[in-house]
């Protein structure tokens, strides 16, 4: 019933995209704007929230509990949890947004600065860091944290109403549990949708400034569909063979084409900036996390850090789905940590070499990177690195980078799409899989065409205040089921205890 529902309402919005995208367009953009602009007081203290509530259970006497029964092992090693962390939940979005973001808030800046100035600079680098760091993981990681307790711990269904059991009982079979199933679905197939059909834009971007090839809809198709067989081959490969080896290449790529610009471009200027950056960061974190311009009545907080809250909110079954799904046998503590810290960490890295030696060349090279933002968003990265020495090279390896995110995206999402729909079954069948991956493209293939790409986004994003509502009563959720496991575990202590005490007592 889940996956019968979720695809009429896919298949009713996709239309309404194709059919009038200027309808569907004003309908989400005002739904959107309504949300945040009343409830952005919401997001930010939510979002907060889960960031303290993430650390605060890490290092709490919950921490050394087992994601799953206390003789499981990790199922996958450091390095490849770390590669499918970072390839699911930022990959695409940062090589997009590298570069893109510090120059626009250069451009257009926060705290009423002027633009293009030192101080727009200054605080460029911190807010990428914010809207990429430790706020957007801690949601991803209060969700991944719930399904995959309640999953490998209790045995539960692979479904977000299953984590509401110690709150609503057996209620999580009935109507509340299937709407927040589909929900869960709408949220993700949009999004992953979408961010496809961008990731087409930008593989397009790179090709265009690699061979020449026009941006135009013909071309964009064929990507789609070559990148679709890409992605639906790896999807049936499983779990354990194509989306493992895929992350590791990613990270290889993304490693290659951070060193090699780092190495090439203003070395110690991209240290300096990470340096400053980072201290500025944390230093403000919890004044950036709280800001709001009611006095100015700036829009600056709403087109960037709601939209990213809002936009990462309705990410979060998609990511912390997949996150869960890969974190088996390992410990609260050690999974906080870990989703919290290192994809952040590589977050603030891959800023400061892209958006830094942007930022260098604008500054004091004379590079007119601004334009070339200005003119065309997806060609922002490839702008940068042809000033750089083998600057060919790099697009061309950026332009790989991008396609295998791409198909690691979308195979990760199918993965996660067929477990929503098949009851939680951690291994869905490839028949489903295949369905949605098939969607997924088709959406994207179809919104490119009308125009509504866009627009679908925005409808996904609307989403985020009901699950932002959800992730919070999630929270208390894992909570209670938490204090209700150490309970137990106390009482068996004092009976064991006893016993010892008993027959020591016998003994004497």
């Amino acid at each position: 019933m889940v996956f019968r529902i979720a695809i009429i309402i896919v298949i009713l919005f996709v239309t309404w995209g194709a059919i009038a995208p200027d309808s569907l367009s004003a309908t989400t953009t005002s739904m959107l704007n309504f949300t945040t602009e009343r409830f952005g007081w919401f997001y930010l203290i939510a979002t907060f929230f889960f960031l303290v509530f993430a650390f605060s259970i890490a290092f709490s006497r919950y921490g050394k509990i087992k994601l799953g029964s206390d003789e499981d092992e990790p199922e996958y090693s450091n390095s490849t949890w770390f590669a499918m962390l970072f390839s699911a939940g930022m990959g695409i979005g940062l090589v997009f947004w590298g570069v893109a973001e510090p120059i626009n808030h250069y451009m257009n800046p926060p705290l009423e600065l002027q633009g293009k100035s030192i101080d727009a600079a200054r605080v460029a680098m911190p807010y990428a860091f914010f809207h990429w760091g430790l706020h957007p993981w801690a949601i991803y990681a209060v969700m991944a944290l719930s399904l995959a307790y309640f999953k490998f711990r209790k045995g539960a269904k692979g479904l977000i109403s299953a984590t509401f059991y110690p709150l609503l009982g057996e209620r999580v079979n009935g109507p509340i549990g299937k709407t927040i199933d589909v929900l869960a679905i709408f949220a993700t197939a949009f999004g992953v949708a979408t961010s496809l059909g961008f990731g087409v834009l930008q593989i397009n971007g790179g090709l265009t400034y690699l061979f020449g090839l026009p941006a135009t809809f013909l071309v964009q198709a064929v990507i789609i569909a070559i990148v679709t067989v890409l992605f639906l081959l790896s999807a049936q490969t499983g779990l354990d063979r194509g989306i493992k080896t895929l992350s590791n290449v990613n990270l290889l790529f993304a490693l290659c084409l951070l060193l090699f610009t780092l190495l090439l471009g203003p070395t110690s200027f991209i240290f300096d900036t990470f340096t400053t950056s980072l201290g500025n960061y944390l230093n403000n974190l919890v004044q950036m996390s709280m800001r709001m311009t009611p006095y100015s009545q700036g829009k600056w907080i709403q087109g960037w850090t709601l939209f990213y809250w809002a936009w990462w909110i309705a990410w979060a079954p998609f990511v912390g789905m997949f996150i869960a799904r890969v974190s088996k046998g390992r410990t609260i503590r050690e999974f906080m940590i870990g989703v919290l810290l290192v994809p952040s960490l590589l977050s603030f890295i891959w800023f400061s070499v892209f958006g830094g030696t942007a930022l260098e060349f604008e500054l004091f090279r004379g590079y007119d990177i601004v334009e070339s933002v200005k003119a065309d968003m997806t060609s922002a990265l490839f702008s940068t690195l042809h000033h750089l020495p083998l600057g060919t090279f790099l697009a061309g390896l950026a332009t790989l980078l991008i396609i295998t995110f791409f198909i690691t995206s979308a195979d990760s999402a199918t993965f996660v799409l067929g477990m929503f729909s098949s009851k939680g079954d951690l291994n869905p069948s490839n028949r489903v899989k295949l369905t949605w991956g098939v969607l997924q493209s088709l959406i994207a293939l179809v919104l490119l065409y009308s125009g509504g790409l866009e627009a679908l986004q925005t409808a996904s994003i609307v989403t985020a205040l009901p699950f932002a509502v959800i992730l919070v009563l999630m929270c208390w959720s894992v909570l209670k089921a938490l204090e209700q496991e150490d309970r137990e575990r106390r009482k068996k202590e004092r009976e064991r205890q006893k016993k010892l005490d008993a027959l020591l007592l016998d003994q004497k």
